[in-house]
C-alpha cells in the first residue's frame, strides 16, 4: 500500500515538474504562446474542484472509488493532452488530468488516515514528501531528453504506465481499504452540507479560475479580462471562507491548521515561480542552471520532513509548524538579499534550501495535526480542506506575485525593483504561518 500511494504521488510529482520544461515546446508547436498560462491554470482550477469533491465522496462511500477513480481520470487526462492536436483539446486533457489529481491526493490522505496508526503517520508523510524530491531533480532533465530526442507528446505518455501498475496494486489491495472504511463510523456531516460543500467547491474553482485568466498578464488600466479577475478575486473570498470556517481569523485548533497550509504556500509557491525568471532575465543564468538551484530547494524540503518524523516530535507539532513559518520567513528574505544586493546568483542556493527546510517541517507536521485534530469518519472532510488550503494557497500566491510583477515590469534587466517588491510581500506571509502555528494548541 505505501509502495502504491508514493508511486502515485512520484508520478503526479514528475508529471507537475516536467511539464513546466515541456511547456515552451507544446505551445509554439500548437500556436498558444499568448495562452501559455492558460495549461497551468485550468488544471489548478480543477484540481481544486476535485479536492472539495473528494472529500464529500470519502465521507460517504469511503476512500476506494475516489482513489480508483481519480487515477483513471489523471491517466486519461494525460493521454488525451499526448495526443492533441490543437490548444483546446490539450486544455480539456488537462482539465481531466487536474480533477483526477485532486481526487487522488484527497482519497489518498483518507486511506493514510485509516489504515496507519497515529504513531506511523509522520514516517508516511515523510516518505511522501520525499517522493517529490527525484521528480524535481530529474524531472526538467528527463523532459528536456524526451522532448529534444522524440516529441514532448512522451512526456505526458510516459506517465500512464506507472499510474496502471499503481491502480492494479490498489485494485488487488481494495478489500483492506473497503475494510478500513467499514471500521469507520458515519461522518457528522449530512448529506445538505455536502451538497452544500460541492457547491462552494464548484464556485471557488469557478472564482480561481477566472482570477487567474484575468490576472495573468494584468495591466493598470479597465478591461474585460481586468474585470474578471477582480471577480474571481471577490468570489474566492466570499466562498473560501464558508468552505473552510475560521480558517482566515485564524480561529484556534484546526482552522488554524488550515491557515498555516494556506500562507505556507502562497509565500513559497508565490516566490519560486519566478526565481528562474529573475535568474535567467537579470543574472544571465541559463534555464538549467536555474533548474539546479530550485532543487536545492526540493532537497531542503526533503530534510525538512525527515526530521519532523522523528518520535522525539510527538506532541510538539505546533512548535514545528512556528519554526517552519519562522525558517521560510527567513529563506525567502534572503532571496530578496541576493536580488536586491546583486550578490553571484549561485548565492541564492543557501536561501532556497532554508526556505525548503522550513516547508518540509511546516507542511508534513501540518498533514499530521490535521488527521490526529478530526475523527477518522470525518478524515475526507479535513483531507480535502487540507489540500483545498494548499491548492488555494498556491493559486492566489502565484496570482498575487503575477499581477505585481505585470504592473511593476518595465524589461529584462531592470526588474530587479519588482522582485523586491513581490518577495517581501511573501516573506512578510510567511511570518504569520508562526501566528497560526501558536494557534493551533487549543
Amino acid at each position: 500500500m505505501t509502495l502504491a500511494v508514493v508511486a502515485l504521488i512520484t508520478v503526479i510529482a514528475f508529471e507537475a515538474m516536467a511539464v513546466s520544461t515541456a511547456m515552451p515546446e507544446v505551445a509554439r508547436e500548437l500556436d498558444a504562446v499568448r495562452s501559455y498560462g492558460l495549461a497551468f491554470s485550468v488544471m489548478l482550477t480543477t484540481q481544486l474542484l476535485g479536492i472539495v469533491l473528494a472529500g464529500v465522496w470519502c465521507d460517504r462511500s469511503g476512500a476506494l472509488p475516489s482513489l480508483l477513480t481519480g487515477q483513471a481520470l489523471f491517466a486519461l487526462g494525460c493521454g488525451i493532452c499526448g495526443a492533441a492536436a490543437d490548444f483546446p483539446v490539450f486544455l480539456a486533457g488537462r482539465a481531466v488530468a487536474g480533477l483526477g489529481a485532486g481526487l487522488t491526493f484527497v482519497a489518498g490522505f483518507v486511506v493514510i488516515g485509516r489504515m496507519y496508526p497515529e504513531s506511523l503517520r509522520p514516517k508516511v508523510f515523510s516518505v511522501l514528501s520525499a517522493a517529490w524530491v527525484l521528480p524535481s531533480l530529474l524531472g526538467p532533465v528527463l523532459a528536456g531528453w524526451i522532448t529534444t530526442t522524440w516529441s514532448w507528446r512522451w512526456v505526458f505518455w510516459v506517465v500512464v504506465a506507472p499510474v496502471a501498475g499503481a491502480l492494479a496494486v490498489l485494485v488487488v489491495r481494495r478489500g483492506e481499504i473497503r475494510a478500513a472504511d467499514e471500521g469507520v463510523e458515519a461522518s457528522s456531516r449530512d448529506h445538505s452540507e455536502h451538497v452544500r460543500a460541492a457547491w462552494l467547491g464548484l464556485s471557488i474553482a469557478v472564482a480561481a479560475g477566472a482570477m487567474q485568466w484575468g490576472m495573468h498578464d494584468l495591466e493598470l488600466s479597465w478591461s474585460v479580462r481586468t474585470v474578471v479577475g477582480l471577480l474571481g478575486l471577490v468570489g474566492i473570498a466570499v466562498c473560501a471562507p464558508l468552505l473552510l470556517p475560521g480558517t482566515f481569523v485564524m480561529r484556534r485548533g484546526l482552522p488554524s491548521v488550515m491557515s498555516g497550509r494556506f500562507l505556507l504556500p502562497c509565500a513559497f509557491f508565490g516566490t519560486v515561480t519566478y526565481v528562474p525568471l529573475m535568474l535567467t532575465g537579470e543574472r544571465g543564468l541559463s534555464l538549467a542552471q536555474a533548474g539546479s538551484l530550485l532543487a536545492i530547494g526540493s532537497i531542503g524540503w526533503s530534510i525538512g520532513s525527515w526530521v519532523q518524523g522523528r518520535d522525539r516530535f510527538v506532541g510538539r507539532r505546533d512548535r514545528l509548524v512556528v519554526l517552519g513559518g519562522a525558517t521560510l520567513a527567513i529563506g525567502l528574505a534572503g532571496v530578496v538579499l541576493v536580488t536586491w544586493a546583486g550578490w553571484w546568483p549561485w548565492f541564492v542556493a543557501l536561501p532556497l534550501a532554508v526556505a525548503g527546510l522550513g516547508m518540509g517541517l511546516g507542511t508534513a507536521s501540518l498533514s499530521v495535526l490535521a488527521l490526529s485534530l478530526t475523527a477518522p469518519a470525518d478524515h475526507g472532510s479535513a483531507s480535502s480542506s487540507l489540500q483545498l488550503s494548499d491548492v488555494l494557497g498556491s493559486v492566489i500566491g502565484i496570482a498575487a506575485t503575477g499581477a505585481v510583477f505585470a504592473a511593476l515590469h518595465t524589461r529584462a534587466g531592470e526588474d530587479v525593483p519588482a522582485f523586491v517588491a513581490m518577495w517581501c510581500g511573501t516573506a512578510l506571509v510567511a511570518t504569520l504561518v508562526v501566528v497560526a502555528g501558536r494557534r493551533i494548541r487549543t
